[in-house]
């Protein structure tokens, strides 16, 4: 089946790629007035500008702000779930996994809840942060066809260095924003991703059209609905649940663990001592729950009595009962009434959603780097071990080359040599990688 977007590469107009690339400097050094930047057209050049004002990156990966399991919970009370068949069925042919384009609807903050499409080429954009969970948005990237569509209100088409983070080049894309039928708030964006043929006219009229029928179907099911409504006997009223809160331990690079949660009405931010944070760890690690036996072993060591670590527990239980209630550790097993997120899982679900670039900037270092916690010790060496292992077999030059500059990365000859082997003969970075290596096989 051949998309409509699918028209020859002449046919699109697009300014010199060169050009767009001298004014993008411009712009990035501040020179707003250089000639340059009038050749490029406005609604880059004063997205380019919004960026370049709010500060943003010209590279880098977007911040993943959902995480695995709240993302799954928050996309399927999106608006947006139920027309995902329609948007699936106009936009990618029967063959998606070889379609070459990518779909991704994100919400009207930008972050990115579905990403479907050819698979070889979600693989790549998947190390420039093109991931579900990601933020997309013109405060987060720069100039991008989703985050520049919901910054305007309407559908837009970026191409190549057209946008402003230097790692998005290589690609296009059109995207158009959704809004409530009845409010018109902006409900999400629908964005396509691929090649110079996805920002064809061709490729705007069919994201506005899929845009528009979302929409349509959306009023169509709220009028069945209250159509429906009288019909049915009203059902008893029941009791509101409390929401469980959504906790975040922050483990990586930090002495001092940070605890986040947010529940319905509340957020809260503790910092734990280093004997609460390893207990909280290993309770987020071990989900099942942990004897009290067990528990003492992976935060005191072997031979260490479980009495030395019920005080502690005591301890933790009453910071938690005034912080974080929600969190408050079972007994008999030990475990965590609720989910708690961390960091370094983060970026082991990264790495095995192949996000190489996303997971290799979320590391900000070893996990409780002072802890001498069996437990810690173990799970901090498995991270560590997990990001080297993909660093070494799957991720691009240009990632290695940046793991290499991390302190995990600089005495690592092994990932110094396979960088030597995969660069350029011509390259200019060959000469300090080979004094590097020199340097380690010396010491």
């Amino acid at each position: 089946m051949s998309a409509p977007w699918q028209v020859s590469r002449e046919a699109l107009p697009h300014a010199s790629r060169l050009l767009i690339e001298r004014a993008h400097e411009e712009m990035l050094a501040g020179n707003l007035d250089d000639r340059r930047l009038q050749e490029v057209r406005p609604l880059v050049r004063d997205s380019w500008e919004r960026s370049w004002r709010g500060r943003v990156g010209p590279e880098g990966a977007p911040p993943l702000d959902l995480h695995t399991e709240e993302l799954e919970d928050y996309r399927l009370a999106h608006p947006l779930a139920s027309a995902m068949d329609m948007i699936r069925a106009l936009l990618l042919p029967d063959t998606e996994e070889d379609s070459g384009v990518i779909i991704a609807v994100g919400d009207k903050a930008g972050r990115l809840l579905w990403i479907e499409g050819d698979r070889q080429l979600r693989s790549l954009t998947d190390d420039m942060g093109f991931v579900a969970g990601a933020n997309w948005s013109e405060d987060a990237v720069g100039t991008s066809a989703p985050g520049t569509a919901l910054a305007l209100g309407q559908s837009v088409q970026i191409r190549g260095a057209e946008h402003y983070n230097r790692l998005v080049h290589p690609w296009s894309c059109t995207a158009a924003p959704v809004r409530d039928p009845e409010t018109q708030r902006v409900l999400g964006v629908i964005d396509i991703t691929g090649g110079p043929e996805v920002v064809s006219p061709q490729a705007r009229l069919l994201v506005d059209a899929t845009a528009r029928a979302v929409e349509s179907e959306l009023m169509v099911t709220r009028l069945r609905e209250r159509s429906e409504a009288p019909r049915q006997r009203p059902a008893p009223a029941k009791a509101r649940p409390l929401k469980t809160a959504r906790a975040t331990l922050h483990v990586l690079g930090r002495d001092r663990a940070r605890l986040e949660t947010e529940s319905e009405h509340d957020e809260s931010m503790i910092e734990l001592s280093a004997r609460h944070a390893a207990i909280l760890l290993m309770l987020a690690v071990h989900r099942q729950g942990l004897s009290a036996e067990r528990l003492c072993e992976l935060v005191y060591g072997p031979g260490v009595s479980p009495d030395t670590l019920r005080p502690e527990m005591v301890r933790l239980r009453k910071v938690l009962e005034r912080t974080a209630p929600d969190l408050v550790p079972e007994s008999r097993p030990y475990r965590l009434p609720v989910a708690l997120e961390t960091d370094a899982h983060d970026v082991l679900s990264l790495l095995d959603r192949g996000a190489h670039r996303v997971a290799l900037t979320a590391y900000r270092g070893p996990v409780l780097p002072e802890s001498t916690s069996p437990g810690v010790e173990e799970f901090r060496e498995s991270v560590r071990g997990a990001l080297r292992e993909v660093m070494l077999s799957e991720a691009s030059l240009d990632v290695l080359l940046a793991y290499a500059e991390i302190p995990e990365g600089q005495g690592d000859a092994e990932a110094l040599r396979l960088a030597l082997e995969m660069l350029p003969a011509r390259s200019p970075k060959r000469a300090a990688l080979v004094a590097r290596i020199e340097r380690l096989d010396r010491s």
